[in-house]
Protein backbone atom coordinates (compact mmCIF):
# COMPACT_ATOMS: atom_id res chain seq x y z
CA UNK A 1 0.00 0.00 0.00
CA UNK A 2 0.83 3.48 -1.03
CA UNK A 3 -0.37 6.43 0.78
CA UNK A 4 -0.43 9.87 -0.42
CA UNK A 5 -1.29 13.11 1.38
CA UNK A 6 -1.74 16.27 -0.19
CA UNK A 7 -2.56 19.21 1.71
CA UNK A 8 -3.42 21.39 -0.85
CA UNK A 9 -5.41 19.91 -3.49
CA UNK A 10 -6.68 21.28 -6.26
CA UNK A 11 -8.83 21.20 -9.46
CA UNK A 12 -6.60 20.88 -12.07
CA UNK A 13 -8.34 23.07 -15.59
CA UNK A 14 -5.91 22.54 -18.97
CA UNK A 15 -6.46 24.58 -21.98
CA UNK A 16 -5.02 23.65 -25.11
CA UNK A 17 -4.37 26.95 -27.03
CA UNK A 18 -3.69 26.10 -31.19
CA UNK A 19 -0.37 28.36 -31.38
CA UNK A 20 2.01 30.25 -28.68
CA UNK A 21 0.26 32.73 -25.65
CA UNK A 22 0.27 35.59 -26.76
CA UNK A 23 -0.32 38.12 -23.99
CA UNK A 24 -2.95 40.36 -23.86
CA UNK A 25 -5.14 39.17 -26.81
CA UNK A 26 -7.91 37.00 -27.18
CA UNK A 27 -7.31 33.10 -28.07
CA UNK A 28 -9.51 30.35 -28.84
CA UNK A 29 -8.86 27.28 -27.14
CA UNK A 30 -9.09 24.39 -29.26
CA UNK A 31 -10.00 22.13 -25.77
CA UNK A 32 -10.69 22.21 -21.79
CA UNK A 33 -10.37 19.44 -19.61
CA UNK A 34 -10.06 19.33 -15.82
CA UNK A 35 -8.88 16.32 -13.35
CA UNK A 36 -8.69 16.02 -9.43
CA UNK A 37 -5.29 16.93 -8.59
CA UNK A 38 -2.57 18.34 -6.42
CA UNK A 39 0.55 16.12 -6.53
CA UNK A 40 0.30 13.61 -4.53
CA UNK A 41 -3.44 13.16 -5.70
CA UNK A 42 -1.63 12.86 -8.95
CA UNK A 43 0.59 9.65 -7.82
CA UNK A 44 -1.97 8.09 -6.28
CA UNK A 45 -4.14 8.14 -9.70
CA UNK A 46 -1.15 6.89 -11.47
CA UNK A 47 -0.32 3.97 -9.49
CA UNK A 48 -4.18 3.21 -8.75
CA UNK A 49 -4.04 3.58 -13.05
CA UNK A 50 -1.39 0.71 -13.17
CA UNK A 51 -3.21 -1.59 -10.74
CA UNK A 52 -1.59 -0.76 -7.64
CA UNK A 53 -3.03 -0.01 -3.97
CA UNK A 54 -3.33 3.56 -2.98
CA UNK A 55 -5.24 6.07 -1.07
CA UNK A 56 -5.33 9.48 -1.04
CA UNK A 57 -5.11 11.52 2.08
CA UNK A 58 -6.43 15.03 1.56
CA UNK A 59 -8.98 18.22 2.71
CA UNK A 60 -12.24 18.59 0.71
CA UNK A 61 -15.94 19.07 1.59
CA UNK A 62 -17.86 15.72 0.41
CA UNK A 63 -19.52 17.39 -2.70
CA UNK A 64 -15.86 18.93 -3.77
CA UNK A 65 -15.66 18.75 -7.44
CA UNK A 66 -11.73 17.60 -6.36
CA UNK A 67 -13.12 14.54 -4.23
CA UNK A 68 -16.41 13.97 -7.37
CA UNK A 69 -12.82 13.49 -9.56
CA UNK A 70 -10.94 11.11 -7.40
CA UNK A 71 -14.58 8.41 -7.03
CA UNK A 72 -15.18 9.08 -11.01
CA UNK A 73 -12.22 7.86 -11.16
CA UNK A 74 -12.15 5.08 -8.46
CA UNK A 75 -9.11 6.55 -6.51
CA UNK A 76 -9.76 5.29 -3.41
CA UNK A 77 -9.27 8.39 -0.75
CA UNK A 78 -10.27 9.86 2.43
CA UNK A 79 -10.70 13.64 3.17
CA UNK A 80 -11.04 15.71 6.13
CA UNK A 81 -13.87 17.76 5.71
CA UNK A 82 -13.51 21.48 4.96
CA UNK A 83 -16.13 24.33 4.90
CA UNK A 84 -14.26 26.00 1.76
CA UNK A 85 -13.78 25.00 -1.61
CA UNK A 86 -10.97 23.34 -3.13
CA UNK A 87 -8.11 25.70 -4.96
CA UNK A 88 -8.68 25.66 -8.63
CA UNK A 89 -5.48 25.68 -10.84
CA UNK A 90 -5.22 26.20 -14.14
CA UNK A 91 -2.57 25.16 -17.64
CA UNK A 92 -1.99 26.78 -20.30
CA UNK A 93 -0.61 24.56 -22.70
CA UNK A 94 0.73 25.12 -26.48
CA UNK A 95 1.75 22.97 -29.22
CA UNK A 96 5.02 21.20 -28.25
CA UNK A 97 4.14 20.68 -24.61
CA UNK A 98 5.17 24.56 -23.47
CA UNK A 99 3.19 25.13 -20.37
CA UNK A 100 1.84 28.28 -18.33
CA UNK A 101 0.48 27.38 -15.17
CA UNK A 102 -1.43 29.44 -12.57
CA UNK A 103 -1.84 28.09 -9.65
CA UNK A 104 -4.12 29.21 -6.67
CA UNK A 105 -3.29 29.94 -3.20
CA UNK A 106 -5.50 27.48 -1.78
CA UNK A 107 -8.13 27.48 1.70
CA UNK A 108 -6.87 28.29 4.94
CA UNK A 109 -6.76 25.31 7.87
CA UNK A 110 -6.41 26.17 11.03
CA UNK A 111 -4.28 24.54 13.89
CA UNK A 112 -7.00 21.87 14.56
CA UNK A 113 -7.53 20.93 10.94
CA UNK A 114 -3.90 20.37 10.53
CA UNK A 115 -3.17 18.50 13.78
CA UNK A 116 -6.72 16.59 12.29
CA UNK A 117 -5.22 15.81 8.80
CA UNK A 118 -1.87 14.46 10.67
CA UNK A 119 -4.15 12.32 12.66
CA UNK A 120 -5.57 11.00 9.61
CA UNK A 121 -2.52 10.27 7.86
CA UNK A 122 -1.12 8.34 11.05
CA UNK A 123 -4.65 6.12 11.20
CA UNK A 124 -4.61 5.49 6.97
CA UNK A 125 -0.37 5.14 6.68
CA UNK A 126 -0.91 2.07 9.22
CA UNK A 127 0.53 -0.68 7.33
CA UNK A 128 1.94 1.27 4.09
CA UNK A 129 4.71 0.82 2.31
CA UNK A 130 5.30 3.90 1.73
CA UNK A 131 3.71 7.21 2.43
CA UNK A 132 4.48 10.23 -0.60
CA UNK A 133 4.27 13.73 0.95
CA UNK A 134 3.51 15.99 -1.71
CA UNK A 135 2.55 19.73 -3.23
CA UNK A 136 2.49 22.79 -1.55
CA UNK A 137 1.03 23.68 1.76
CA UNK A 138 -1.80 25.82 2.08
CA UNK A 139 -1.90 29.26 3.98
CA UNK A 140 -1.45 29.36 7.55
CA UNK A 141 0.59 25.84 7.64
CA UNK A 142 4.45 26.08 9.02
CA UNK A 143 7.02 25.60 6.82
CA UNK A 144 8.62 22.69 8.39
CA UNK A 145 4.95 20.85 7.93
CA UNK A 146 6.47 17.80 5.92
CA UNK A 147 9.77 17.19 8.54
CA UNK A 148 6.92 17.38 11.42
CA UNK A 149 4.71 15.04 9.51
CA UNK A 150 7.91 12.76 9.22
CA UNK A 151 8.90 12.04 12.49
CA UNK A 152 5.43 11.59 13.33
CA UNK A 153 5.31 8.91 11.29
CA UNK A 154 8.50 7.27 12.45
CA UNK A 155 7.23 7.79 16.03
CA UNK A 156 4.70 5.08 15.33
CA UNK A 157 3.93 2.76 18.61
CA UNK A 158 4.42 -0.31 16.53
CA UNK A 159 7.92 0.74 14.65
CA UNK A 160 6.60 -0.38 11.20
CA UNK A 161 7.29 3.17 9.96
CA UNK A 162 6.84 3.46 6.29
CA UNK A 163 9.54 4.62 4.10
CA UNK A 164 8.89 8.70 2.92
CA UNK A 165 8.55 10.75 0.01
CA UNK A 166 8.82 14.20 -0.58
CA UNK A 167 8.00 16.18 -3.26
CA UNK A 168 7.79 19.94 -2.78
CA UNK A 169 9.11 23.37 -3.46
CA UNK A 170 10.43 26.63 -1.51
CA UNK A 171 10.69 26.27 2.14
CA UNK A 172 8.63 23.73 2.85
CA UNK A 173 11.17 21.30 0.72
CA UNK A 174 14.08 23.31 2.29
CA UNK A 175 12.71 22.64 6.06
CA UNK A 176 12.03 18.96 4.82
CA UNK A 177 16.15 18.37 4.31
CA UNK A 178 17.08 20.39 7.20
CA UNK A 179 15.44 19.23 9.91
CA UNK A 180 17.74 16.50 11.66
CA UNK A 181 17.66 12.73 10.81
CA UNK A 182 14.39 11.74 12.22
CA UNK A 183 12.58 14.27 9.43
CA UNK A 184 14.94 13.45 6.59
CA UNK A 185 12.89 12.18 3.99
CA UNK A 186 14.05 8.10 2.44
CA UNK A 187 13.11 9.89 -0.82
CA UNK A 188 13.15 13.36 -2.45
CA UNK A 189 12.10 14.39 -6.01
CA UNK A 190 13.41 17.73 -6.99
CA UNK A 191 13.13 19.29 -10.64
CA UNK A 192 16.37 20.81 -11.80
CA UNK A 193 15.72 23.94 -10.02
CA UNK A 194 14.84 22.71 -6.58
CA UNK A 195 17.86 20.65 -6.61
CA UNK A 196 19.78 23.86 -8.14
CA UNK A 197 18.17 25.68 -4.63
CA UNK A 198 18.92 22.68 -2.03
CA UNK A 199 22.30 21.67 -3.27
CA UNK A 200 23.48 25.22 -3.07
CA UNK A 201 21.49 25.72 0.47
CA UNK A 202 24.19 22.51 1.32
CA UNK A 203 27.24 23.91 0.14
CA UNK A 204 27.22 22.55 -3.66
CA UNK A 205 28.94 25.52 -5.81
CA UNK A 206 26.03 27.20 -7.36
CA UNK A 207 23.91 26.48 -10.66
CA UNK A 208 21.12 27.30 -12.66
CA UNK A 209 18.76 24.64 -13.55
CA UNK A 210 19.60 24.99 -17.20
CA UNK A 211 23.20 23.85 -16.38
CA UNK A 212 22.02 20.92 -13.98
CA UNK A 213 19.80 19.74 -17.17
CA UNK A 214 22.43 20.03 -19.67
CA UNK A 215 25.25 18.56 -17.52
CA UNK A 216 24.04 15.37 -15.49
CA UNK A 217 27.45 14.77 -14.17
CA UNK A 218 26.64 17.92 -12.27
CA UNK A 219 23.17 17.12 -11.53
CA UNK A 220 24.74 14.03 -9.84
CA UNK A 221 27.22 15.82 -7.93
CA UNK A 222 24.48 17.98 -6.94
CA UNK A 223 22.23 15.70 -5.92
CA UNK A 224 24.77 13.84 -3.93
CA UNK A 225 25.73 16.51 -1.66
CA UNK A 226 21.93 16.38 -0.59
CA UNK A 227 22.20 12.82 -0.15
CA UNK A 228 25.22 13.42 2.07
CA UNK A 229 23.18 15.74 4.41
CA UNK A 230 20.75 12.64 5.51
CA UNK A 231 18.59 11.89 2.97
CA UNK A 232 18.10 8.59 1.55
CA UNK A 233 18.14 9.22 -1.98
CA UNK A 234 17.49 11.96 -4.59
CA UNK A 235 15.29 11.03 -7.94
CA UNK A 236 16.04 14.69 -9.86
CA UNK A 237 13.78 14.78 -13.29
CA UNK A 238 15.59 16.84 -15.63
CA UNK A 239 12.96 17.43 -17.71
CA UNK A 240 13.07 16.41 -21.33
CA UNK A 241 16.70 15.62 -20.67
CA UNK A 242 15.54 12.00 -18.07
CA UNK A 243 16.06 11.91 -14.45
CA UNK A 244 19.20 11.32 -12.04
CA UNK A 245 18.70 9.03 -9.21
CA UNK A 246 21.58 8.93 -6.60
CA UNK A 247 21.74 6.93 -3.47
CA UNK A 248 24.76 6.49 -0.77
CA UNK A 249 25.51 3.79 -2.93
CA UNK A 250 25.60 4.93 -6.59
CA UNK A 251 24.22 7.25 -9.31
CA UNK A 252 22.80 6.90 -12.79
CA UNK A 253 20.85 8.69 -15.43
CA UNK A 254 18.06 7.73 -17.33
CA UNK A 255 17.20 8.82 -20.76
CA UNK A 256 14.47 8.47 -22.82
CA UNK A 257 14.20 8.94 -26.75
CA UNK A 258 11.94 12.22 -27.38
CA UNK A 259 8.32 12.21 -27.52
CA UNK A 260 5.73 14.16 -28.60
CA UNK A 261 5.24 16.56 -26.26
CA UNK A 262 1.72 17.09 -25.40
CA UNK A 263 1.69 18.13 -21.68
CA UNK A 264 4.27 18.32 -18.79
CA UNK A 265 1.59 18.74 -16.30
CA UNK A 266 1.97 15.80 -13.53
CA UNK A 267 5.10 14.47 -15.75
CA UNK A 268 6.72 15.01 -12.99
CA UNK A 269 4.49 13.11 -10.48
CA UNK A 270 3.95 10.20 -12.71
CA UNK A 271 7.99 9.58 -12.64
CA UNK A 272 7.53 9.61 -8.95
CA UNK A 273 4.90 7.18 -9.26
CA UNK A 274 7.07 5.11 -11.59
CA UNK A 275 9.82 4.90 -9.20
CA UNK A 276 7.44 4.00 -6.52
CA UNK A 277 5.62 1.18 -8.64
CA UNK A 278 9.61 -0.28 -9.73
CA UNK A 279 10.28 -0.57 -6.14
CA UNK A 280 7.49 -2.45 -4.69
CA UNK A 281 8.14 -4.80 -7.01
CA UNK A 282 11.96 -5.47 -5.38
CA UNK A 283 13.52 -3.64 -8.85
CA UNK A 284 16.96 -2.18 -7.88
CA UNK A 285 17.82 1.25 -8.02
CA UNK A 286 18.50 1.79 -11.21
CA UNK A 287 15.49 -0.12 -12.68
CA UNK A 288 13.43 1.83 -10.43
CA UNK A 289 14.76 5.32 -12.39
CA UNK A 290 13.80 3.37 -15.74
CA UNK A 291 10.55 3.43 -14.74
CA UNK A 292 10.32 6.55 -13.62
CA UNK A 293 11.31 8.07 -16.68
CA UNK A 294 9.50 5.91 -18.81
CA UNK A 295 6.28 6.75 -16.86
CA UNK A 296 7.31 10.27 -17.12
CA UNK A 297 7.78 10.60 -20.84
CA UNK A 298 4.30 9.11 -21.44
CA UNK A 299 2.95 10.99 -18.59
CA UNK A 300 4.19 14.14 -21.33
CA UNK A 301 3.13 12.90 -24.49
CA UNK A 302 -0.60 12.82 -23.20
CA UNK A 303 -3.33 15.52 -22.91
CA UNK A 304 -3.81 17.96 -20.02
CA UNK A 305 -2.96 16.30 -16.51
CA UNK A 306 -3.72 12.48 -17.53
CA UNK A 307 -1.31 10.20 -16.47
CA UNK A 308 -0.40 6.59 -17.58
CA UNK A 309 -1.02 3.41 -16.84
CA UNK A 310 2.50 1.42 -16.40
CA UNK A 311 1.20 -0.60 -19.61
CA UNK A 312 1.41 3.00 -21.36
CA UNK A 313 4.97 3.49 -21.08
CA UNK A 314 7.89 2.14 -22.42
CA UNK A 315 11.01 1.21 -19.78
CA UNK A 316 13.05 -0.73 -22.55
CA UNK A 317 13.56 2.02 -24.81
CA UNK A 318 14.93 3.95 -21.28
CA UNK A 319 19.02 4.48 -21.37
CA UNK A 320 20.72 4.27 -17.93
CA UNK A 321 24.19 5.20 -17.38
CA UNK A 322 26.37 5.00 -14.47
CA UNK A 323 27.44 8.45 -13.31
CA UNK A 324 30.15 9.83 -10.31
CA UNK A 325 28.62 11.13 -7.62
CA UNK A 326 31.97 12.88 -6.42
Amino acid sequence: MIVTFTANPSLDRTVALPGPLERGEVQRAVSVSQESGGKGVNVSRALVASGLDSVAVLPGGDGDPVLAGLRDHAVPFVSLPIAEPLRTNVALTEPGGVTTKINEPGPTLDESQQEALITLLLERSRGARWVVLAGSLPPGFPADFYSTVTQRLRSTEDGAAPLVAVDSSGQPLAAAVSSGAAGMPDLLKPNAEELAELAAAAGFAPATAEQLEADPEAAARAAATVVRSGVGAVLATLGSKGAVLVTADGAWLATHPPVAAVSTVGAGDSALAGYLLAHGRGAAPADCLRQAVAHGAAAASLPGSTVPAVNQTTPDAVTITALRKD
